[in-house]
């Protein structure tokens, strides 16, 4: 398979697993302002680091991220942890403890995700005897009587506190950052566009049920530069399975339109609040209107106060619903 704009091949050993900013635009400038959109503010999401602070004030920690700031000449800014210094690394974990999974763990667990599902073991792959390594299944999955291809593509998989999505996708294994070919990736939309590709002939009736396949995957992310190399990690895989049923790229609306998907299926949040991350306001002075004029007055935030959940007076953060008509639900209404 011969390379791609945004993706090449693994097969020939030519993957480099940054995808560059620059390449997005070159495709499609609106692809690079639909990944960096956060639905829930109406903005772009923000860096939500200190990491890139000295490259002036536009990175700071609750600046938006901009296209300006990570193309051209800062084209090289966002890249994967696996790239980033051996300092950058270790003080990223201990300060928001991101720890990166190996994609045989990745491929284990989500192992035992298809096993409940199918009802029997190593349905996309069988683990080798070291634990570490792995044979993809031959041949086209076959499925219980009880359940379709289409139930599959269906079945809703969220990924929690994701980094670059090594769950959802395994275009690189994250703490080695050594490609994986497309016959042997692992990740829980990986499956999905397998399946898809398996029993789908036409481009039309392929894109509509990747479409699907995408609107069931889901995933959540503080940092906004892991938040963003996921949401590309997810549209460069979406790409690299169009590219390898029919032998070319999508059409720049199609591409457009799984990455409107990603940008609401993947979104920046507190895992632990469900809310825009620092979005609560917990002991922070403001000015209100009073009877008696301009006040200032400590506000508080009873979420943060007594630990719940529900009562945080910051953003929460809006999912769609693409199975209900596309309807905008909070995120925390669905934790019972």
């Amino acid at each position: 398979m011969p390379n791609n704009i945004l993706v090449p091949s693994a097969e020939d050993g030519n993957l480099s697993i940054d995808i560059r900013e620059d390449d997005l635009v070159a495709f499609s400038p609106e692809v690079l302002d639909t990944l960096l959109r956060d639905h829930t503010t109406g903005h772009n999401i923000f860096w939500a680091t200190h990491d890139y602070e000295s490259l002036g004030d536009s990175y700071g920690f609750f600046s938006p991220i901009l296209p300006r700031l990570i193309t051209g000449d800062n084209g090289a800014v966002v890249k994967p942890r696996v790239m980033k210094s051996k300092d950058n690394q270790t003080g990223r974990s201990k300060d928001m403890a991101e720890v990166f999974t190996p994609s045989w763990i990745c491929n284990a667990q989500n192992n035992l995700i298809d096993e409940a599902w199918f009802g029997r073991p190593d349905v996309f792959n069988t683990i080798g005897a070291d634990n570490k390594s792995w044979q993809s299944t031959p041949g086209k999955i076959d499925f219980p009587d009880d359940k379709s291809w289409k139930d599959y593509v269906r079945a809703t998989r969220l990924e929690i506190t994701c980094g670059e999505a090594p769950y959802l996708v395994s275009r690189y294994d994250t703490t080695t950052g050594n490609p994986i070919p497309l016959a042997e990736r692992i990740g829980l939309l990986d499956r999905k566009l397998r399946i898809v590709s398996e029993n789908t002939e036409s481009s039309g009736e392929w894109l509509a049920w990747a479409q699907v396949a995408v609107q069931n995957c889901y995933g959540y992310e503080w940092q906004g530069d892991s938040l963003l190399l996921a949401r590309e990690n997810v549209l460069a895989t979406f790409i690299d399975y169009f590219f390898a049923k029919f032998g070319r790229l999508p059409l720049v609306k199609s591409v457009n339109y799984i990455a409107y998907i990603i940008s609401w299926n993947l979104w920046q949040m507190d895992g632990l609040k469900m809310v825009v991350p620092c979005s609560c306001k917990d002991g922070v002075t403001e000015k209100v209107e009073t009877l008696f004029g301009e006040e200032e007055v400590k506000v508080n935030c009873p979420g943060c106060q007594q630990e719940d959940i529900r009562k945080h007076n910051g953003i929460y953060c809006l999912i769609r619903d693409w199975k209900n008509d596309k309807k905008k639900i909070r995120f925390v209404d669905l934790i019972k």
